[in-house]
């Protein structure tokens, strides 16, 4: 009985603990928020927060992770088969690199941060595009190189490294495309 006792505690706690799923919808926007409004309050706080409006935050945590609270970039392989590490230390709805992460949370105050919370990543999110207008000169509403500010980072973006990668390219248009639809979607949504 103890023991029966013990396991179902332990799976109710399990249960109490475990991230929320990525939405079923990703390619409709007024679908995602009716699924999860805690996504479009965290957004929204951060665009009243830095400006960063809402459609394009929501293009890019589409494309770093699905809404994925738990995201992480794959393993790397020796020899096809001897797991090495991730490929980077990306980890959450962001994607946010330690060292990217540690900055934010030093120039907000914001100590206790997540990566793993959707708040937590939103306002991260927001506070790097605003850093994008500042350092780089990039518009907040100009998803595509918004994105690609954020995946090369500040200094990559204004050196062009992108340039060299055409794959990254065709990523960071179709960021800018789902931004329009996001932006299209909410507009008929009434957000």
């Amino acid at each position: 009985m103890n023991r029966t006792l013990f396991l179902v505690l332990a799976l109710v706690l399990a249960a109490c603990g475990s991230a929320p799923p990525p939405p079923r919808n990703l390619n409709n926007a007024c679908d995602l928020i009716r699924e999860r409004p805690d996504i479009y309050r965290a957004m929204t706080q951060a665009e009243r927060r830095w400006d960063a409006p809402v459609y394009v935050q929501m293009a890019m945590m589409y494309q770093e992770s699905r809404f994925d609270s738990d995201a992480r970039p794959p393993y790397r392989f020796a020899v096809g088969v001897i797991p090495m590490g991730r490929q980077s230390s990306a980890l959450g709805y962001s994607q946010a690199l330690d060292g990217t992460w540690d900055e934010y949370r030093r120039a907000t105050g914001n100590r206790r941060a997540r990566r793993t919370d959707i708040r937590d990543s939103a306002d991260f999110m927001g506070w790097y595009m605003n850093q994008s207008v500042t350092r780089s000169g990039v518009a907040l509403t100009d998803a595509r190189n918004q994105y690609l500010a954020y995946h090369e980072g500040h200094a990559g973006y204004n050196r062009g490294s992108y340039n060299s990668k055409p794959w990254l390219l065709r990523v960071a248009n179709g960021v800018a495309d789902r931004a329009a639809t996001y932006q299209r979607q909410l507009a008929s949504c009434g957000r």
